[in-house]
């Protein structure tokens, strides 16, 4: 074999056949090199060699492809905090913060010194004296509607805590998964709360806000400089609500939306008129529900019904679904509705951003391509206008009122007494204690077979996707595909959660291919209707089932349909007012 002297490297000739070689190597010194080492005489020259073998068997070579790597924004700590104030405000919580405050001795007293502590630091005036709580009567469930209010007040805001209103350590915050959401190693909850602070700081004097919101301050006429940054100290001063304005509540309607077409409203109706003796259908299923007078929700039942006055009609929120969304009711007590503003064109827009997000997932999954997020980007503009042009008028009151009355529904609907009554199935995995009752009602009443679970996460999960496209700052000319990229990475769960939630409801797949026959049966759809045409079809197969054995054969089948009773819709109340 050939010696090479003084090569850099160098590379075997591919002419060589199969077999032993012997590799002879030599050194030598450049010719302006000394011999001199230390006053040791160094050789010349070096030989060496080894005996190498010659395989014609290519080794495999592993080669490794990775997704693109996008880089951070600051908008991500907002997604971060939506994640944790909704996750803060889930009805365990709630259902826990009720038991500590109104069951648990010492409860309350923690509760209002954390009330008082929250409230100084906002600078409002309170009271020193507490009183202790007392005996309830026949108030007691206004006590538990105050209670679910201070829930709220202490759980609202941009924020991102790790401990729940009580101070305890609660598992708001998993590391492990904002991790794997943000892509980023070690990261913390401290950590997200700085960038979180640097993404609502502002340089032009007024408070530390949204982006958003701030847009939306800067733009108001009549409002001078001075106002925006002065503090709230009376609902009837001019200028701002700053705490709306600092400390947005973070609650979106839509999560309302979505437990009312899964009949958690209607259940607790129809048990408030069985608790009142009246019948809701010639063959009342409920004739068997008794609650004894000496345990707490028979009192509670009573104030309940004696608040009805209070409390929001079904055409007072579907009136504001229709304003939110553009989401319509299906049913006798939403009847005739005449609504004077509504949003047209969300449902489009929205499935429209839900098809392309599914898309970009395709594309990201696949490392031979880079995805493209800017059709992402416009179209996320495109939802976050629709939906700034429904936040008016009932916008800020009637969403948090709807969340404290159904956060109190599914109190109710939890407690022992209930169970007793409405089991549920005790091998189904529910997330929630109250979700086995309205199951129970809907097989009692012959409503809608599909489970409250999916229901309850095309709740959770929509509501956190929306309040991501409100919140956010996406009408700014300056946005990047990154900050798409990032949004679209983060809301991946809840994304994905809600096209397998809204297929399994409605039957129709958002994610599938567009075609125009296919966004005129469903795509495009009321979710209400589609769900009133499941209810028909699955009551049909009921029938025909319930016909077909008694058939004599060879005799003509008689059409389900026409032999259906008149059916009741989907949303139909049991309690038209």
């Amino acid at each position: 074999m050939k010696a090479f002297e003084n090569p850099d490297r160098f590379r075997l000739p591919s002419y060589l056949s199969e077999g032993p070689y012997v590799l002879a190597v030599k050194m030598t010194l450049k010719d302006d090199c000394d011999d001199q080492f230390g006053g040791v005489q160094v050789p010349r020259a070096l030989r060496g060699g080894s005996n190498i073998e010659i395989s014609a068997r290519p080794e495999t070579v592993k080669v490794a492809l990775q997704r693109t790597a996008s880089s951070s924004t600051l908008d991500q700590a907002l997604w971060a905090a939506i994640r944790n104030r909704t996750s803060a405000m889930s009805f365990p919580r709630y259902q826990r913060f009720i038991n500590t405050l109104l069951v648990d001795k010492g409860g309350f007293d923690k509760v209002v010194q954390k009330v008082d502590h929250e409230l100084r630091s906002l600078d409002v005036h309170v009271e020193e004296k507490q009183r202790p709580l007392g005996v309830f009567g026949p108030h007691a469930y206004g006590v538990l509607k105050l209670a679910t209010q201070a829930f709220l007040t202490l759980e609202c805001g941009a924020t991102i805590r790790e401990h729940d209103a009580f101070g305890e350590r609660d598992d708001l915050f998993t590391a492990e998964h904002e991790e794997m959401r943000n892509d980023q190693e070690g990261i913390t909850a401290r950590d997200l709360e700085k960038r979180l602070r640097s993404y609502l700081r502002t340089s032009d004097g007024q408070p530390v806000a949204l982006p958003y919101l701030k847009r939306i301050v800067r733009a108001f006429i009549s409002l001078k400089k001075d106002e925006v940054a002065k503090p709230e100290t009376s609902p009837f001063s001019e200028g701002i609500l700053g705490h709306r304005f600092t400390a947005p509540s973070m609650l979106e309607l839509i999560w309302s939306y979505w437990l009312e077409e899964g009949m958690l409203v209607q259940t607790i109706n129809a048990i408030a008129l069985r608790f009142q003796n009246r019948r809701s259908s010639p063959h009342d299923p409920l004739g068997e529900l008794e609650f004894d007078p000496l345990r707490p929700l028979n009192n509670l039942l009573w104030g309940y019904i004696q608040d009805e006055h209070n409390r929001l009609t079904v055409s007072r929120r579907a009136y504001e679904y229709q304003h939110h969304y553009g989401l319509v009711l299906q049913g006798k007590a939403v009847s005739g509705m005449a609504p004077a503003d509504t949003r047209s064109k969300f449902i489009e827009a929205f499935h429209n951003l839900l098809y392309r997000t599914s898309m970009f997932y395709r594309e990201d999954r696949d490392t031979t391509v880079i995805a493209d997020a800017f059709p992402l980007l416009n179209a996320l503009r495109e939802v976050h206008l629709i939906l700034a042009e429904g936040a008016h008028n009932q916008f800020g009151d009637l969403t948090w009122t709807a969340r404290g009355e159904m956060l109190i529904n599914q109190w109710m609907l939890a407690r022992p007494e209930m169970r007793e009554f409405l089991r549920g199935r005790y091998m189904v995995p529910y997330q929630e204690g109250w979700m086995g009752a309205v199951d129970c009602m809907k097989k009692l009443q012959g409503w809608s077979d599909t489970s409250i679970t999916h229901f309850h996460e095309l709740a959770v999960t929509g509501e956190r996707i929306l309040l991501s496209i409100r919140y956010g700052d996406w009408v700014d000319i300056n946005n990047i595909e990154e900050q798409a990229k990032n949004w679209a990475r983060s809301c991946k769960p809840e994304i994905q959660r809600y096209l397998h939630g809204y297929q399994a409801v409605t039957g129709v797949d958002l994610a599938a291919e567009s075609t125009e026959a296919q966004d005129g049966m469903g795509r495009l759809t009321q979710p209400s209707k589609l769900l009133q045409r499941r209810l028909v079809a699955q009551r049909s197969a009921s029938l025909g089932r319930r016909h077909g054995g008694m058939r004599a054969i060879g005799t003509p089948t008689t059409s389900a349909m026409e032999e259906l009773p008149p059916v009741r819709p989907a949303q139909k109340y049991l309690a038209d007012k």
